[in-house]
């Protein structure tokens, strides 16, 4: 029998939760004996964990890290948090986790987690440290506390069901040792026999640039794409609660969209950029460049290839393939008579963002006017004091933007269609554009609007 092709797979906070569907579909989905091995799966925090540790993702509710930041006692939250995780445990006791041992794991980590926390609030209460670093410390420590639960009881799952199963605790939390991130994965899988074993990875991973500071909760699909460049798999391969589709089901209904096929890491980074992720940019970038293909796949149907993403493909036909967009975006418009033949005017608009460390995902220009959208979560006080501090008239607007997205678009006539089907619907286009390549054709419409346009683009557009 063929040794199956060594594969690295992440698995997210919702599917971990999961875990039987986790067992039955991905690990023992049609696999025996030899077969489970050559396969390295990473691991995220079992869904509300690191919110509880930190902050809620989506509404910023406080978790234990607010605490700290606070100078507030933080311990009884701390152990709160013990306690719910040894809550959860209870859930998998059935599946084969032995009880008793992952209690004890999750409680020692948890009070190491403390001493270590402790000493941290103790200098930073001592007022003679720089408390960017400290607090950024604090951050990582807690962070790396859900993959570690996760990975510990999923390895405890598998071997007590006669899998040989290793953990590769990336969290570094008893190695004192001043690796990086690169360096630290690098070491922890030298020498594994992947043909014979099943090895479960933290989503964290504890390096001396702190994972958090650049890439902050998208940190387990950074360390998913370390360790898929540091072993060369035949797949790299990530695993999500949907497929990857053509449009959002919610939206238009299950029955107006499809899964998404073939495309290619242009096209992964254009749906990034409007927030509809199938990787973080940063975590991509590196499989790009190493040729490694990457696979979505939908834990709950085990049957389907999911959705292929590789460096060089390009759709024989020319149709769209994802109808995405958001609507939690504002448009900024700048205008200002001086500009017109002005070299370089952009640039000086650009510094004011550069300087406050705010990206825009759409730009467009006229003679006098510069037209820039933005997060809405980025339209900070301080950006729009210092515009209106430069430029004669600044008009900002709650907006939404839909974009249509694929591999080869670039047909006569499809802009016509695209303006067309929203002007039927009713929807007024407040702006356009597209880049030479033509991988991504934007529209900016009333944020009322998004869905109505996202619906009539899928109704003309996504067959």
């Amino acid at each position: 029998m063929l040794t199956p092709v060594l594969t690295v797979e992440k698995i997210g906070g919702t599917s971990m939760t999961a875990f039987a569907d986790v067992l039955d579909n991905i690990i023992f989905h049609s696999r025996s004996g030899q077969d489970l091995y050559n396969r390295i799966f990473v691991v995220s925090a079992y869904a509300n964990v690191t919110n509880w540790l930190l902050e809620n993702k989506k509404t910023g509710a406080p978790g234990v890290y607010h605490r700290i930041t606070q100078q507030q006692e933080f311990r009884q939250a701390l152990q709160e948090v013990a306690t719910k995780l040894q809550e959860l445990n209870k859930n998998y006791e059935p599946l084969g986790l032995n009880l008793a041992v992952a209690d004890a794991f999750i409680q020692q980590r948890i009070d190491q987690a403390q001493t270590y926390l402790e000493s941290l609030t103790n200098v930073l209460a001592s007022g003679y440290v720089n408390s960017t670093n400290i607090l950024q410390a604090a951050r990582e420590i807690l962070a790396s506390i859900g993959e570690a639960h996760s990975a510990f009881n999923s390895v405890n799952i598998l071997q007590n069901r006669g899998v040989n199963a290793t953990l590769v605790d990336l969290s570094g939390f008893e190695d004192a040792r001043a690796l990086t991130i690169d360096e630290r994965i690098k070491q922890a899988f030298a020498g594994i026999d992947f043909a014979n074993t099943i090895c479960i990875a933290t989503g964290y991973t504890k390096g001396t640039e702190g994972i958090m500071r650049e890439f902050d909760r998208g940190y387990s699909e950074v360390t998913f794409s370390k360790i898929a460049v540091a072993v060369q798999p035949g797949e790299a391969i990530i695993h999500k609660e949907y497929h990857l589709c053509s449009a959002d089901p919610n939206l238009v209904g299950l029955e107006h969209c499809r899964p998404v096929g073939f495309t290619n890491y242009d096209v992964a980074d254009q749906l990034a950029d409007v927030g509809m992720e199938a990787i973080h940019p940063k975590a991509s970038k590196p499989l790009e460049i190493n040729a490694i293909n990457l696979r979505i796949k939908n834990t709950f149907e085990p049957e389907h290839p999911g959705t292929l993403i590789t460096r060089d493909f390009v759709s024989n036909r020319k149709h769209i393939e994802v109808i995405t967009g958001t609507d939690k975006v504002v448009l900024i418009d700048i205008h200002d008579p001086l500009m017109v033949g002005t070299a370089g005017f952009d640039l000086h608009l650009m510094q004011v963002f550069f300087d406050l460390g705010v990206s825009y995902i759409f730009k467009a220009t006229s003679a006098n006017s510069i037209t820039l959208l933005i997060w809405e979560k980025d339209l900070l006080p301080e950006l729009v004091a210092a515009l209106e501090t430069k430029y004669e008239q600044v008009t900002i607007e709650d907006a939404a933007l839909v974009c249509l997205i694929g591999s080869n678009i670039d047909e006569p006539g499809l802009l016509a269609r695209a303006a067309g089907a929203l002007a039927e619907a009713g929807i007024n286009i407040r702006s356009a554009g597209f880049a030479l390549r033509k991988v991504n054709i934007q529209f900016i419409v009333g944020r009322e609007e998004y869905q109505p346009a996202i619906v009539a683009l899928n109704a003309a557009l996504g067959h």
